[in-house]
Order: structure tokens, then C-alpha cells, then sequence
């Protein structure tokens, strides 16, 4: 059996999460000098509710190597043999890391284990590292092996395109995530910056003027650039404005060829401490140049 974990910053929908049996290992916030596990203390709607009126800037620490140990442990005691551990991009947290040092202290106390773990560097963020974990999942239920799951993610990590616009530039100034003189100039020209992810971090590919061209921007962009053969779903994410998500969703069942599903999930608090209220993201599998590991023969 094989068991599939992650770190909460998947943002995966607790239906899902149930679904397919997938665990997480919780980020921590810090709001005020009190620390919240992601999910575990405090959820979205409890947390984007008092996000105008903190006096502080929240911040976020990445999971203990404990709390995967402990996901690790509990797998083995349910009969996993096999575990695949999907975290965010290395390049903007410490989360891969963590898991890959849970991984050494679990062999270290059980040296003649048998179990297989694989730590996946997913180069994704966010709902983008839950298109892997969500894959991940399908592909088990019908009857993919480790190996063929290991290299699935892999191989095609680096092709969940990444859309995310945000609607205050300040979270992610006072983040790192974007410089003084983007913040300036976005706010000057009132521009609504689009991200995207390039090489595991964060990279603006684009800016437009206004919401209407920012779901114009993310449907032009997905009619030519999804995976007809690997994108069997989309993700939208949102903050805090869920009819602008399911906007989008209806754009893209309208006026591209998509006919796959559309799953609409709401951005965690780890995220969202990033990227602010009214925040859109969108995510699915991009065009491959070459050859990859589902082309063999």
C-alpha cells in the first residue's frame, strides 16, 4: 500500500484530502506572538476574517521534522509499506528540508525498516503542489506503482503552471515575495501583478489593469498552453472572493475547448498570509517540449 502526505500548503479541500486518504504536516503561523498550526488551530475563514485589523504582519514557519516523523509512523502502524511525501518548493520554504531530515530520523530508529520513502522537491506552490498530491492519488486508486508515482512527480513537477494575482500589493512586499520598486510602480499605474513560478520561486509574468483582464489574461494563456492528454483537472484558488473563482470557471467552460473538471478550493492560511484577501490563482498541467515518463512505448 502506498500512503501519499504533504504539507498543508497543498490547500487541498478536506473532501479531497478524506478521499484519498492524504495526510499533512502542518505550517505554523505566528499572528501577534500566538503560533496556530495551519489547519489544525485556525482555517481560512477564521483567519482572512481578522486579517484587515491585525496590527502585525503574521508570519509562517515550515513543519517540524517531528510532525512528519509522526505521519511516517502512524502509516507504518496502518500497513504502509511505500510513502510518498509531496512538499512545497524548497526555493521559497524549509518544508522539503524538514521532510527530508523526518526521513533520516525515521530509518534511525527503525534501521531494518522495509518501508520505502520518497521526499518529493515539488517546485510548486500552493494548489500547484496539490495538482501533484491530487494526481498522485488518481493514479494509485488505479493501480500505479511506487516507482511509477515517484517518477510521474518527478518528471512532470515542473510543468504545473502556476496563475496568481493578488489584490494588495502589500503582503507580498512585506513578505519578500515582491520588490519596492514592483509594489511602486504596480501601485502607481494601478497594475494587478501576475506570478507565476519559475525555477521553485515566485516570478511575475505579467501585469494587467483591473480584474477583468487578469481572468482574461488567465483564460487566453490556459487555451494555449494546458496539456490536453495530462490536465484531467484545474484547479482555481481563491482568499476570500469565491465569486470571482467561480467567475473564472465559468470563462474557461465557455470560452475555451476544456471539457475536464474544475475544482474550486480556497487558499490556506499559510498562503494566504502571503498573498492577502482577494487573491485568484489557477493552476494545471502545461505542454511538455520532450518526451517524458508517461510517453513510453
Amino acid at each position: 500500500m502506498i500512503k501519499i502526505m504533504a504539507d498543508s500548503t497543498c490547500d487541498l479541500s478536506n473532501v479531497v484530502l478524506e478521499l484519498y486518504d492524504i495526510s499533512l504536516a502542518p505550517l505554523t503561523i505566528n499572528i501577534g506572538g500566538e503560533i496556530y498550526r495551519d489547519r489544525v488551530d485556525i482555517g481560512p475563514d477564521e483567519f482572512y476574517g481578522m486579517m484587515e485589523d491585525l496590527p502585525e504582519f503574521p508570519t509562517t514557519g515550515m513543519p517540524s521534522p517531528a510532525e512528519y516523523v509522526a505521519i511516517m509512523q502512524q502509516a507504518v502502524k496502518d500497513g504502509y509499506k511505500e510513502i510518498i511525501c509531496i512538499c512545497m518548493s524548497s526555493g521559497t520554504s524549509g518544508a522539503y528540508q524538514s521532510a527530508e531530515i523526518a526521513k533520516g530520523y525515521f530509518y534511525e530508529e527503525d534501521r531494518d525498516s522495509t518501508v520505502n520513502i520518497h521526499v518529493v522537491d515539488s517546485t510548486c506552490m500552493s494548489h500547484g503542489s496539490g495538482m501533484l498530491v491530487m494526481q498522485s492519488a488518481r493514479m494509485r486508486e488505479r493501480g500505479a506503482t511506487f516507482d511509477e508515482i515517484v517518477g510521474f512527480n518527478e518528471t512532470y513537477k515542473e510543468k504545473v503552471k502556476h496563475f496568481l494575482s493578488v489584490n494588495d500589493l502589500d503582503h507580498l512586499l512585506k513578505s519578500g515575495r515582491l520588490t519596492n520598486a514592483s509594489a511602486f510602480i504596480g501601485k502607481l499605474l494601478m497594475l494587478k501583478p501576475i506570478m507565476s513560478m519559475k525555477k521553485g520561486k515566485g516570478a511575475i509574468v505579467g501585469k494587467e489593469r483591473g480584474q477583468k483582464k487578469v481572468l482574461k489574461h488567465y483564460v487566453t494563456e490556459f487555451s494555449s498552453r494546458y496539456d490536453r492528454e495530462m490536465t484531467e483537472f484545474v484547479i482555481i484558488g481563491y482568499t476570500s472572493e469565491i465569486k470571482i473563482a467561480e467567475n473564472l470557471k465559468s470563462k474557461i467552460q465557455s470560452e475555451t475547448d476544456y471539457t475536464g473538471d474544475i475544482y474550486i478550493m480556497q487558499m490556506g492560511v499559510s498562503v494566504g498570509t502571503h498573498v492577502g484577501l482577494g487573491a485568484i490563482s489557477m493552476y494545471f498541467f502545461e505542454k511538455r517540449e520532450k518526451k517524458g515518463f508517461f510517453d513510453r512505448e
